[in-house]
């Protein structure tokens, strides 16, 4: 491993610092809000994202279309019912400079709970299906195990402290520093174990870099499209990888998530994630997520598919 130099890591921070803040948090959030906006076809219960002009990348982001298909099922239930679960399957890799097609079936509406399937397809093939039930707000039992004691975000390695991470580190080539300085709509701050460690957890603190719509619904979509970041990276974890070791195929299979009360994403929430198992060329992840005030807003799991050549 070639050791850098003062001027090497002071080339490389400059680089990251540049990429990261290229983009306004503003615009950030007005991107991101823009992929929340589907039009109808004019077929029934149909709905269309037009294809990107310009792309950062050619392949889709899992957490977009899981957003983005739990956005086309509510457009089709009455307003005093909120999305409460969804359990999806990622069928082919969808592109960004093609349109996405999303249609919604109405498989059930009950007095409190409504049921929608979404298929999403390019070019005519299913790349994507979600179903995803919504429930009138009840009263009831209430209980949640409490948050597990972690750092708080000052504490993490997140925004400058990241960045010259990527910067010191020598195991990461000049070529990857932008795609990891990328800007995004979040300010994320992790806590990763070493690794020769062989942890199984891991965690990180986000929230919106610009303030959100009050409308729930946007909370809980951003959420969905944010649950989709490092989570399968977590059963790499005991194993020393990550998505940039030479040779490694990783990809998202499915992705399941509940949604236990409101909350607002442009505050603080801690992802806590964790892998009971690895095998068969894939890898199984959960993640609960929290409050700052320690409150359980949100549960997921997710196995994706882990090859080595």
């Amino acid at each position: 491993m070639n050791k850098l130099s003062a001027q090497d890591i002071e080339r490389r921070l400059a680089e990251a610092i540049a990429n990261r803040t290229s983009v306004p948090p503003k615009k950030l959030i007005s991107d991101l809000l823009a992929t929340f906006n589907l039009s109808a076809t004019g077929g029934e219960d149909e709905f269309i994202f037009p294809a990107r002009k310009t792309t950062v990348r050619e392949r889709i982001f899992g957490g977009q279309v899981i957003a983005q298909a739990m956005i086309a099922a509510n457009l089709t239930v009455e307003d005093v019912k909120h999305i409460h679960s969804l359990h999806s399957y990622f069928l082919r890799a969808g592109s960004e400079p093609k349109d996405l097609h999303f249609k919604v079936h109405r498989d059930f509406d009950g007095r409190t709970i409504s049921n929608r399937r979404v298929v999403v397809r390019q070019d005519g093939k299913v790349i994507f299906n979600l179903t995803a039930s919504f429930q009138k707000p009840l009263e009831g039992l209430h209980h949640q195990v409490a948050m597990p004691e972690v750092l708080p975000p000052e504490d993490c390695r997140g925004g400058e402290k990241y960045l010259e991470y990527v910067a010191r580190n020598p195991s990461i080539p000049d070529g990857k520093i932008k795609r990891m300085t990328m800007p995004r709509p979040f300010e994320i701050c992790h806590s990763r174990p070493q690794r020769d460690e062989q942890s199984t957890r891991q965690y990180q603190w986000f929230k919106a870099i610009a303030p959100l719509p009050d409308d729930p619904l946007i909370h809980r979509a951003t959420l969905a499209f944010a649950s989709d970041m490092g989570l399968l990276s977590t059963s790499m974890l005991p194993h020393g990888l990550n998505w940039t070791t030479p040779g490694l195929f990783s990809t998202s299979l499915d992705h399941a998530m509940w949604f236990h009360d409101h909350f607002r994403l442009d505050q603080w929430v801690c992802y806590i994630m964790d892998s009971d198992w690895t095998g068969g060329g894939r890898g199984h992840n959960r993640g609960s997520f929290f409050t700052s005030d320690g409150k359980l807003i949100a549960s997921a799991v997710q196995e994706g598919m882990l090859r080595i050549s």
